[in-house]
């Protein structure tokens, strides 16, 4: 059977996820009464909950003679440490465009990287049936974008198919019939080539782990293209790591192939096919898994740099280990080197005292994912502000500048320019996108842009939509204030009286409600002014022989502020943390003792 491996790119909701759902559909992959979930290759609770693909996933569907191995790669740029191991194990990518939106920034990041890799592209305009779509426009932008990103003669002379992933529809024109996924399924098989390494079956075998699993029954599976030879369950393969060092020697338990929404055992696994192995104990994302006659290991593809760091601590508020089961920071450690070993894109280190860790990533949603993650497992953590990570060039202190596209009604444009401005960004482009609507495209530092969101969305009455990817490391831009804001901290220990918070409303923004359980040191609101003011939510009504108890029963509140995962920690300040447990999030201060936080606060000074 002749293969070919392909993965589909595209920026974060511009409909990969759906059109796979299809292609699957459209090729017998199900039965015709098999109930499918919609978006069946989200698997992760989290993905369905966000409606975003987190991690890259393997499907293989049968066309005629050819089997086509397809990759879901995530869309978002904080996961592109999956999407920088994925491209390395197929030979075409078909690139989805919105025909409404045309290319996103995260679509840049993706195709820089196929493009760079030599892969020759086939473009789809997606949602071509949306009212505002403009097709020839959004084509127009792809081809730009590829001359900007230097691609060559033959990647720009790249097919075109117009369709509809939803209705299950692709045609080579816009009049076109419009009743299957066929001219997909057949201008793949066409453009994309076959693997190359089909034609060294004959040599020994190796395999480059892309992709880290691990299963109840099997433990550890890496999952990577054969580069050359075959495989067979039983045999012995030797892990290297990318300096050359040997990890481990393992017996093959077995050999799993993709197949529809599942993996099955199959006998043999062939060059150029893409499959995951059962067996090691050690071997990770990265090594090479060779036959134990071959001395050098196969090269990785370079992972790009964290930009963000956070702190992971243990909980050590009054309230810790009421929650959760796991709180002591052994268990906190080995979690975390578990997930470093999967994900390339993240680094762990221990700090001194050993009760907290730094973890380093790409961003704000790749760190919120992970936190939540850990706090479903039964985690109590307590999380600093990101902070981003600098570097040194020829004794100048660089930082991380990210490229923001923004798209805002015209009346809001003004608003977010200033705000930007502020953040130390630069304007590179704005210009009316139609429809009332203004596109913006600015560079401003990263660490401008942490917490800047829920901002943006208050300034643009939820209407705005800002998307970011990293650009370049820049010369340091001087500082950049902070939150406008003091809190609202509490001073006692108890449950939160109607009456107390109900006087405190004229204070600020509260973010709790009555009865809830607080402590020293937990922040409970906004103040309105820019000082911090510690407060007593526990301070009943004195009674008299006047005043009825009875009274106290017609306190009306306000509804208290909510902050999600990661509004609460692009919320807190430097000397504050985000309490996470599996059943709430609080602020607080990172000292409690009131004249603790005043002496640290000295000292800083």
């Amino acid at each position: 059977m002749q293969l070919r491996n392909v993965a589909i790119i595209a920026h974060v909701d511009h409909g990969k996820t759906t059109l796979v759902d299809e292609l699957l559909k459209q090729s017998g992959a199900f039965r015709e009464n098999q109930a499918v979930a919609e978006r069946a290759m989200d698997s992760n609770a989290l993905e369905q909950e966000r409606g975003i693909t987190i991690f890259a996933k393997c499907t293989s569907v049968e066309w005629g003679d050819v089997r086509l191995n397809i990759v879901d790669t995530p869309g978002h740029a904080d996961f592109g440490g999956e999407v920088e191991r994925i491209l390395s194990m197929v030979d075409g990518v078909v690139l989805l465009v919105d025909a409404a939106e045309g290319p996103m920034p995260q679509t840049k990041f993706v195709t820089s990287k196929a493009l760079a890799l030599g892969l020759r592209p086939i473009v789809v305009l997606n949602k071509v049936d949306k009212p505002e779509a403009e097709p020839d426009r959004a084509l127009d932008e792809v081809f730009d974008l590829f001359a900007g990103l230097d691609a060559n003669e033959e990647q720009l002379d790249f097919p075109t198919l117009y369709a509809s992933g939803r209705s299950g529809w692709a045609d080579e024109t816009l009049e076109g019939p419009r009743d299957s996924l066929k001219p997909l399924f057949d201008l793949i098989v066409r453009h994309v080539a076959p693997p190359k390494q089909m034609e060294h079956k004959d040599e020994p075998f190796k395999m480059l782990a892309t992709t880290l699993q691990a299963d109840n029954f099997l433990g550890r599976m890496l999952t990577g293209r054969v580069e050359s030879g075959t495989l067979t369950a039983g045999k012995t393969l030797k892990a290297l790591t990318r300096g050359g060092e040997e990890i481990e020697r393992f017996r093959v338990s077995k050999v799993l192939a993709f197949r529809g929404l599942g993996q099955q055992p199959i006998e043999e696994a062939v060059a150029g096919d893409i499959v995951a192995l059962a067996g090691m104990t050690k071997a990770t994302v990265a090594d090479s898994l060779l036959d134990p006659s071959i001395e050098a290991p196969l090269p990785a593809q370079p992972i790009d740099p964290p930009t963000i760091t956070v702190t992971f601590g243990i909980n050590d508020s009054p309230l810790a280990g009421r929650d959760g089961d796991k709180v002591q920071s052994r268990v906190i450690r080995e979690r975390l080197m578990r997930q470093a070993e999967g994900d390339v894109a993240i680094s762990i280190a221990d700090t001194p005292g050993g009760e907290a860790f730094e973890v380093s990533g790409r961003g704000e949603l790749q760190m919120g994912v992970l936190i939540e993650t850990m706090r479903r497992e039964g985690f109590e953590l307590s999380i600093s502000r990101p902070r981003v990570v600098f570097r040194q060039e020829d004794g100048q202190r660089m930082e991380p500048i990210e490229e923001c596209t923004i798209d805002v009604d015209e009346e809001f444009s003004g608003a977010v320019v200033e705000k930007l401005a502020i953040r130390k960004g630069e304007l590179v482009e704005m210009r009316s996108s139609g429809g009332g609507k203004t596109r913006i495209v600015a560079h401003a530092p990263s660490r401008g842009l942490i917490g800047y969101h829920g901002e943006f969305l208050t300034d643009t009455r939820g209407t705005g939509v800002l998307n970011r990817v990293f650009h370049s490391w820049a010369p340091h831009k001087g500082s950049i204030p902070g939150r406008r804001r003091g809190v609202l901290i509490s001073m006692e220990n108890g449950d939160a009286a109607p009456y107390a918070l109900w006087n405190l409303e004229e204070r600020g923004k509260l973010f709790i409600t009555s009865g809830e359980t607080v402590y020293e040191g937990m922040i409970i609101g906004e103040h309105s002014r820019d000082n911090d003011l510690e407060v007593n939510p526990l301070k009943g009504k004195k009674l008299t022989n006047v005043r009825a108890s009875g009274k106290d029963d017609a306190v009306v509140l306000t509804t208290p502020v909510k902050f999600s995962l990661e509004e609460a920690i692009a919320y807190i300040d430097d000397d504050e943390l985000v309490e996470v447990t599996p059943n709430h999030i609080r602020l607080r201060k990172r000292y409690l003792d009131p004249h603790e936080r005043k002496r640290k606060a000295k000292e800083a000074a």
